[in-house]
């Protein structure tokens, strides 16, 4: 997809850091532009960042949506066909949410949170949507579906694992609608970041009551950490500008770095350590230790090495102090 001018784009979290960068991105580009997210309040500043960055107001649906409710993203699928006149074009899910804690720590509801946002939301999308999208452009026009994922689905995450297990899920789905979307002229795109400048930090203000249970060490203070260490990630206009050259150039998986010519070699030296999991514990420790020798670069040259920890702020990452089953070290 090479052609945005007078198309339709629809941007799950495009309130705020990857979600909104994105829609600026491609409403510049002259599409007009849907964001959903739960988020009211910022769903209305969003729209005038919007307009202030250049994108005309009558361009711009704003629509407030529980992304994992299928009744009211079929509502909001409705709504965006009756304003702008069809489906969108170019179909891109981003919201997303994260808790960090020792996976063995997690709770039922730390899955079905996290699972529910990152995964569940990117699956209904994509059966609410891609049909109409089939329907109106197969053969017709250009159309496109994208996924924001995470690096962190290519390797194992013991700190959040119920993330991990959700992007590893989405970056697959993408492959495969990739190659049945081939047939209708279309592709698929999922997008692989790391560190983001987003809200992502503040993501446990707004889990759902019925999904409080959890077994992670949360409080105002980890999550002042997390918006600290996410301050200094890429910011999200530049990643809305890999995202929008992926797509240009059928790219299936696009990396958080300009230097596109290199995203394949990253992934290769990123597989190597999945398939050292098929060696023994031994020859992995030898292995690891001889990549670590090698110094092989970090893809994401925007996420900080070093960052100042706020006054007031606490580790993240720790599991609650009463689980008795959780190694001293990983408990607060």
């Amino acid at each position: 997809m090479k052609d945005f001018a007078g198309k339709i784009c629809f941007v799950t979290g495009g309130a705020s850091g990857a979600g909104l960068g994105q829609a600026k991105v491609f409403g510049r580009e002259g599409m007009k532009v849907a964001i959903a997210d739960i988020r009211q309040d910022a769903l209305d500043n969003a729209v005038e960042e919007l307009i202030a960055f250049g994108i005309k107001r009558e361009d711009i649906l704003a629509i407030r949506l529980d992304l994992t409710n299928r009744e009211e993203y079929t509502a909001a699928a409705n709504k965006v066909e009756d304003v702008f006149g069809g489906p969108p074009h170019l179909l891109i899910q981003t919201a997303g949410v994260n808790s960090f804690g020792p996976v063995e720590a997690s709770t039922f509801e730390d899955f079905d949170w996290v699972i529910g946002v990152c995964m569940q939301h990117v699956i209904n999308g994509l059966v609410i949507f891609v049909p109409r999208m089939i329907k109106a452009y197969a053969h017709k026009t250009e159309f496109h579906v994208a996924t924001t994922s995470s690096m962190g689905g290519f390797f194992p995450c013991p700190g959040c694992g119920p993330y991990g297990a959700a992007k590893a899920a989405v970056d697959n789905l993408m492959y495969s609608y990739d190659a049945a979307l081939i047939p209708y002229g279309s592709g698929a795109t999922v997008l692989c970041p790391g560190n983001i400048n987003s809200n992502i930090g503040n993501a446990e203000k707004y889990r759902p009551e019925k999904l409080k249970n959890t077994g992670y060490h949360v409080s105002e203070g980890t999550m002042m950490h997390l918006r600290s260490v996410h301050a200094g990630g890429i910011d999200p206009v530049e990643l809305g500008e890999i995202l929008k050259e992926a797509i240009e150039n059928q790219r299936v998986i696009a990396l958080p770095d300009h230097d596109y010519d290199n995203h394949a070699a990253t992934l290769h030296a990123m597989f190597e350590g999945i398939a050292d999991l098929a060696l023994t514990r031994e020859l992995r420790q030898v292995k690891a230790a001889e990549r670590a020798a090698k110094q092989v670069k970090n893809p994401d040259k925007h996420g900080p090495q070093k960052w100042e920890v706020p006054e007031g702020a606490e580790p993240f990452g720790q599991a609650r102090k009463d689980l008795d089953w959780i190694d001293e070290s990983k408990r607060k």
